[in-house]
């Protein structure tokens, strides 16, 4: 059996956040599904009350427990910032012993923690980056606005980097390419026909901003901009939209005023996503997705899909959503429509109600033909394997650690 150790980001101190759970325990799920013995590697920030920590620790736990992951949960606090976290220096919950003993053995570390520390990183036979952010993550490492540490390999969920027609640099690396994976057992196809609303869960404002020192740009990157270019879609369509938004400041709430005035619902995420059940019953309780994208994937036309979007096709949902780049498997037109302007998002969704069923049925074919979760990591470890044929599961020599000073 392979030993698979997954690093995500932000996902133990985020706990209201369901939906970023789901990203990356598709993958947890699509390993296990291969027979994989996977493990949960991940930074806790925590907020210095300890009080605090303990509680959101135990929704954590709680968590991984519903899902068999209690007893392959690997926690540590580090110092250092965000960008340049620093080495493990205690892990919670087990023996810094017990934790390295899983690194040894592991055959591959799937690290979406772009910024690890490379000591950490150090431990492991096989490394692989997997980039969610793409154009995004190319354009940090080649303005120095972010370092990754060297890996093995590094597969990216944008159909267009390291391709020569890219709008941003490869940064001189070997891009694998994948597709964002969805597991089909966990999000079962159901036909609900008197769902009403169009709906979607998304951060609102942030502090995501591109900036090119290079050329003296800064623009905002957030869904804030996105979705407010298309604040009158409401005016051109009887379909109930409704957003479920990350709010926080009085700014973001006179955007929701302004958003309600022109025909949106409007929700607090937190109140109908806070749980991975949560975020799960929301969706499968939606007609279908309507949502925009950040204003990056337009700019490097990565022509990449949400895997919340592929949580709404995987269920029969269909879904409008905003046009990332020409796409080489992509359908348009068949449970899932891609649109530029508000005359494409609102025709989509008219073409969408004229023909219901056949398009709740065309979303959940795109999932099974192009992002089933099984499929997807049996190509990374294929890719995996084929780039280091000695057995995943041979001991990592001792040679190994003692070089690295770990």
């Amino acid at each position: 059996m392979t030993t698979v150790v997954l690093s995500p980001v932000n996902v133990v101190d985020f706990p209201e956040g369901g939906g970023h759970f789901w990203v990356y325990m598709q993958y947890v799920l699509g390993l296990r599904q291969l027979g994989c013995d996977v493990y949960w590697l991940e930074r806790f920030l925590g907020s210095g009350d300890a009080d605090a920590d303990e509680r959101v620790l135990a929704v954590f736990r709680a968590r991984m427990e519903a899902f068999g992951l209690g007893e392959k949960l690997i926690l540590y606090r580090s110092s250092g910032s965000e960008r340049a976290p620093g080495p493990p220096q205690s892990y919670v919950g087990l023996s810094r012993a017990e934790a390295e003993a899983v690194f040894d053995r592991a055959g591959l570390l799937l690290n979406f923690h772009y910024a690890i520390d490379p000591s950490l990183l150090a431990r492991f036979r096989r490394t692989a980056l997997v980039d969610i952010d793409p154009g995004l993550l190319q354009f940090w490492l080649s303005r120095r606005q972010l370092s990754a540490a060297p890996h093995d390999l590094y597969f990216t969920t944008g159909e267009t980097v390291g391709a020569p027609a890219a709008r941003f640099p490869d940064c001189g690396l070997k891009w694998i390419r994948i597709r964002p994976p969805v597991c089909l057992d966990r999000w079962p196809f159901g036909f609900d026909p008197g769902a009403e609303a169009f709906t979607t869960v998304s951060n609102w404002d942030s502090k995501n901003w591109i900036v090119d020192k290079d050329t003296g740009e800064v623009c905002e990157n957030t869904k804030r901009v996105a979705f407010l270019e298309f604040a009158e879609l409401p005016r051109l369509t009887q379909q109930p939209l409704e957003l479920a938004l990350f709010l926080r400041t009085e700014k973001d709430f006179e955007e929701q005023r302004h958003l309600e005035d022109r025909g949106w619902r409007i929700r607090q995420s937190g109140d109908v996503a806070r749980t991975p059940e949560a975020y799960q019953a929301y969706i499968r309780g939606s007609r279908g997705e309507f949502s925009c994208v950040k204003p990056s994937c337009i700019r490097f036309q990565n022509a990449w899909i949400s895997d919340r979007t592929l949580c709404y096709l995987a269920s029969g949902r269909p879904a409008v959503v905003q046009h990332t780049g020409p796409s080489a498997f992509l359908p348009d037109g068949e449970g899932l429509f891609r649109f530029t302007t508000l005359e494409e998002a609102a025709d989509g969704l008219e073409r969408v109600n004229a023909d219901y069923e056949r398009h709740c049925r065309a979303g959940r074919e795109i999932a099974e033909a192009f992002f089933d979760a099984e499929q997807v990591v049996a190509r990374i470890l294929n890719e995996t394997l084929r780039s280091n044929p000695r057995s995943m599961n041979d001991p990592v020599p001792r040679s190994q650690n003692e070089a690295t000073g770990v």
